[in-house]
């Protein structure tokens, strides 16, 4: 079998996020539309601008790992384990590889382990000891989830992390499926994120994108007339990428395939006026689009990247309709019921995706209440059922990054589909 023989299907979703513990969990919020944001609770953020958030609420990790691990690893590793868990136990695999050189793992990461790092440091600069804990030097490491969930696993596989801000959760399960077509039988891709900390908030406020509005109803509202930034949260999604036939051979269900993708950068520092290059963010759907032998036209699903800052916006919409023109597909976004939780955040726009065609509906978008001049898209207002079941998940990162994923859907048989 050729490597372009070689398709990979995902088997598995683990979500762990403010809308839920669980795929089902994330699927109900998203049907009905609930807001799950609010004020930040794992630390005191009231001396922020920002006060509001997406937290992954009466998360226990103990139920997940034990607690060696635990002392050893940030809440974002935390989440990871759990997604990851979840994830296998979805596709029906072992927790441990039986054959570990058949495995990898491919995370995405932006910020690494915050929470850890800051008490890590507060306690150097603040005790008479002026010491840090021994796993300092590994749990705020970009790298530290994939290097523990491939221990704890037995994925020895080649794995790696990906950086692109949240383009890299797309972009992990590009790389997923190159890994398959280069001889891996499974792969875990996605993302988690935890950039809920007083060094992480600072660094986001700097960038003049975060909302201060103080009503979470009101904060974060991709596409709207009152649209004034992004809410911060944390979590994600993590899936079990597989080669279709060793899916097959254990008769596995499939949620769908990654069919196609496209990543491309517009050569430029994100600054207090850029708004991404609609150009560049165009050509990375095109290229996901031809990856994948897909006509625009047979695309009935659009997820977008919806960061919620008016330019930004713009861009999107401008990017999105130079590729499908006039008769633009449905849009639907639901960041604003969890807040952007960077990487992870377009790991779970994949995952939403999927379970639509699992569910055989396509859900409402979360807005806009109130189209912004300029953002005009075919937002879902309603939910319904699929056409072809193509959709195409978009995603940005700052500085430049621009990711494309082109998911084709497996339709439910004989299962619930409310």
């Amino acid at each position: 079998m050729t490597e372009r023989q070689r398709r990979a299907v995902v088997t598995g979703i683990g979500v762990v996020a403010p809308s839920g513990v669980g795929a089902n969990q994330h699927w109900r919020t998203v049907l009905a539309g609930r807001r799950r944001t609010g004020p930040i609770t794992l630390f005191d953020a009231s001396g922020y601008p920002t006060r509001l958030g997406g937290e992954v609420t009466d998360f226990d990790p103990t139920r997940y790992t034990d607690n060696r691990a635990l002392v050893q690893t940030d809440r974002w590793t935390h989440l990871g384990f759990a997604a990851t868990q979840l994830a296998l136990a979805d596709a029906g695999l072992p927790e441990q590889a039986p054959e570990p050189y058949d495995w990898a793992v491919t995370l995405a990461s932006s910020s690494g382990g915050n929470l850890f790092g800051q008490r890590e440091l507060q306690r150097l600069w603040s005790s008479p000891a002026r010491t840090v804990g021994a796993y300092q030097s590994i749990a705020w490491f970009y790298a530290a989830s994939v290097g523990q969930i491939s221990i704890r696993h037995q994925a020895k596989g080649p794995s790696g992390v990906l950086v692109a801000e949240s383009a890299g959760g797309l972009d992990s399960l590009a790389h997923a499926v190159r890994t398959i077509r280069r001889g891996a039988s499974v792969v875990l891709a996605g993302a988690t994120e935890c950039p809920l900390s007083p060094y992480a908030l600072a660094c986001q406020a700097r960038s003049g994108l975060l909302s201060e509005a103080t009503d979470p109803e009101r904060a974060y509202r991709p596409f709207d007339v009152d649209a004034c930034g992004y809410l911060p949260a944390e979590g994600g999604a993590v899936f079990v990428v597989e080669e279709y036939a060793h899916a097959a051979a254990r008769g596995a269900r499939s949620y769908g395939e990654v069919a196609g993708w496209g990543a491309t950068h517009d050569a430029a520092h994100t600054s207090s006026t850029s708004a991404g290059d609609p150009h560049q963010y165009a050509r990375a759907m095109r290229l996901a689009l031809s990856r994948a032998d897909v006509e625009p036209a047979e695309v009935d699903l659009v997820v977008p990247d919806a960061l919620g800052v008016p330019r930004y916006d713009r861009a999107e919409a401008t990017a999105l309709r130079a590729v499908f023109g006039a008769d633009a597909p449905p849009v639907s976004t639901h960041k604003a019921l969890t807040g952007r939780a960077h990487q992870g955040g377009s790991a779970l726009d994949v995952a939403t995706a999927l379970l639509a065609y699992r569910h055989d509906t396509l859900p409402a978008s979360a807005g806009p209440q109130t189209v912004a001049e300029g953002c005009e898209l075919d937002f879902l207002r309603q939910r319904r059922r699929p056409r072809s079941r193509v959709a195409l998940v978009c995603a940005r990162g700052f500085d430049g990054f621009n990711s494309a994923l082109v998911l084709r859907g497996v339709a439910p048989a004989g299962e619930d589909r409310r």
